[in-house]
């Protein structure tokens, strides 16, 4: 017997604005029936699980103990930067000069992900 993976829940004070955010990040809806004030709101990832953002009334304190890693479909430079000008913020840069490396970013309530290398980037780099 296995356990499949149903969601990955991401406790926030703003259930809807975070879930718009992710929503934006991913190019996915949110659930067709998510309204302004929910509580809890499904990002609907097209494969694998959703993204479930749970509103809570206590702030986020510390590091997050697991994390989102993107890769993307662009360049990892670009896709920093169009994440920048949604609403987060570069928390650590770990790219290296010969092209290896992420980014550490926050959304706009301090949870951590990363940005790794996106497919142009593997193709760009030399055998």
């Amino acid at each position: 017997m296995v356990s499949v993976v149903q969601n990955v829940a991401i406790d926030c004070s703003d259930a809807y604005e975070l879930a718009r955010f992710w929503s934006e990040v991913t190019g996915s809806p949110l659930h067709p029936d998510a309204e302004r004030g929910d509580q809890e709101i499904p990002v609907m990832l097209p494969e694998g699980p959703l993204l479930y953002f749970n509103q809570v009334p206590e702030p986020k304190t510390v590091k997050n103990r697991i994390h989102l890693c993107l890769r993307p479909t662009t360049s990892r430079e670009e896709e920093v930067e169009r994440l920048l000008h949604l609403g987060a913020t570069l928390v650590a840069d770990r790219r290296q000069p010969d092209g290896t490396g992420w980014a550490v970013l926050a959304d706009p309530e301090g949870n951590e992900f990363c940005v790794l290398r996106g497919e142009s980037d593997h193709a760009a780099m030399p055998s």
